[in-house]
């Protein structure tokens, strides 16, 4: 590794803080960076960055090469390192929808739980909650009993570090109710494991996984699209995601706008062959 490159991964661990995963993607990226080029990453130009990014075809990839790469070329500039950057833009990609489940598909996965132990009662409660509030795992994991204020749960370790209240829709808020009643533990933690600890991440993914063969983050999604579909306005929908910016949420408009091109073509009578 480069004397540059060195002094780029310390300001990205000790200044900017940033994530272990995060220096270690950007630190195994530009050390291949360096390897294919057979020199110093900061003495490299536009051809040397284009050929090395032949090697891949993948455009999310390409683009995670490049974020590395420019954000190391930034820094060696702000540093007078070098006078100017050869980075590149990075690709534009297709907008995919996200994954979602249709209401009947989430009730009738789970209508037929049977409820032998508290541990049924809680998958069953646990789907219901994710569906009907719409929070990440991280935020329904972190829950506490505390945190249900009548019909409303606060979530306070929201995404960076933001609190919201999201109503809790009344089927789930009973189920909920239910669970508490039937577990065998009286915990801070809202969700729980066989042993009383707070549920992990693991857990909640094989709870949707055994009965909707989805991650948590899918019920996420159908809770956001079930409210663009009825009708709910974007900006409500970005609040009740906990969305920093509304751009993130328009991504839930592509699915509206299928929406009313599949009505329009089954419903309105020019939508047939007639000339």
């Amino acid at each position: 590794m480069s004397s540059a490159l060195e002094a780029y991964i310390e300001n990205i661990t000790i200044v900017k803080g940033l994530s272990k995963k995060t220096i270690e993607a950007y630190k195994s990226d530009l050390s291949d960076f360096e390897e294919f080029l057979q020199k110093d990453a900061i003495k490299s130009d536009l051809d040397d960055i284009l050929k090395y990014l032949e090697k891949y075809s993948n455009r999310n990839t390409i683009n995670r090469k490049l974020s590395a790469i420019n954000s190391f070329f930034n820094f060696c500039i702000k540093e007078d390192f070098i006078d100017n950057s050869p980075s590149l833009k990075q690709l534009s990609t297709p907008k995919t929808l996200p994954i979602l489940l249709e209401f009947d598909d989430i009730i009738n996965s789970i209508k037929n739980i049977e409820k032998k132990s508290w541990i049924d009662y809680r998958d069953y409660a646990f789907i219901l909650f994710l569906y009907a509030t719409g929070a990440r795992v991280s935020e329904a994991i972190d829950a506490k009993r505390d945190d249900i204020v009548g019909e409303w749960l606060k979530i306070r370790n929201a995404k960076g570090d933001k609190q919201r209240m999201v109503p809790i829709a009344y089927t789930a808020l009973e189920a909920v109710k239910e669970y508490l009643d039937k577990s065998v533990y009286n915990q801070e933690y809202l969700w729980l494991n066989y042993k009383g600890a707070r549920m992990s991440r693991i857990t909640a993914f094989k709870i949707t996984k055994k009965y909707l063969n989805v991650s948590p983050h899918v019920l996420r999604h159908s809770f956001a699209t079930s409210l663009v579909l009825g009708g709910a306005d974007l900006r409500v929908v970005q609040e009740l995601l906990g969305h920093s910016s509304i751009l993130t949420t328009q991504i839930y408009t592509h699915i509206q706008q299928k929406n009313l091109e599949q009505t329009v073509r089954r419903f309105h009578p020019l939508s047939g062959k007639y000339f």
